[in-house]
């Protein structure tokens, strides 16, 4: 789970990451997100452990240091770097989702949706687009896709809803394309 280390302007934004948890907790499925107790990562953890779920924390000793490391976490993994912390997440999650969040979140979904289609790993990316926060970006997704700089079969591997459930259902059917840059073979490590 990638999402802001803010709460945002709006309350469904925090309404989002507390059903999101409530779904997560509900369904058994454990959350592997940043680690921090602040803005809508500390609200989606918290929501998965109040429903009885675990929940898996990557952040980098920096931050662990300057204090925004959730404290009650199943498990709290410190690593060295930022590129350390994506990398363990992207081994420890079976899906990528996007709350909405600033920079990092994008650019960190951004990362896994790359490897997708470089074919470092085969797992579904997709987006809670609560209140239509990413509806623009959606947009130049296909304006890419327009302009030639993307085939479709790239755009068309990520889910947008404004329900977890709907994600979580395009995950279950989810059957990534060839990796780019391929012969037709299955992806593998770069």
């Amino acid at each position: 789970m990638f999402c802001g280390s803010s709460l945002g302007r709006d309350s469904a934004y925090k309404e989002a990451a507390l059903e999101t948890g409530a779904f997560f907790a509900k369904r058994d499925i454990e959350l592997v997100y940043g680690g921090g107790h602040v803005g809508m990562m500390g609200v989606i953890a918290d929501a998965v452990l109040a429903g009885g779920g675990k929940v898996t924390g990557v952040m980098p000793a920096a931050l662990v240091e300057r204090e925004i490391a959730h404290k009650d976490l199943t498990s709290l993994i410190v690593v060295d770097s930022m590129h350390e912390r994506k990398a363990e997440m992207a081994t420890r999650a079976d899906g990528f989702i996007a709350l909405p969040g600033g920079a990092g979140t994008l650019e960190e979904v951004f990362e896994q949706w790359t490897w997708a289609q470089l074919g470092v790993h085969q797992k579904p990316c997709g987006f809670l687009n609560t209140k239509g926060y990413f509806d623009p970006l959606r947009a130049m997704i296909e304006r890419i896709v327009t302009e030639g700089f993307m085939k479709a079969d790239y755009a068309e591997m990520l889910a947008f809803s404004d329900s977890s459930e709907d994600i979580l259902e395009a995950f279950e059917s989810y059957v990534p394309p060839l990796r780019k840059w391929t012969d037709g073979a299955p992806g593998v490590q770069l």
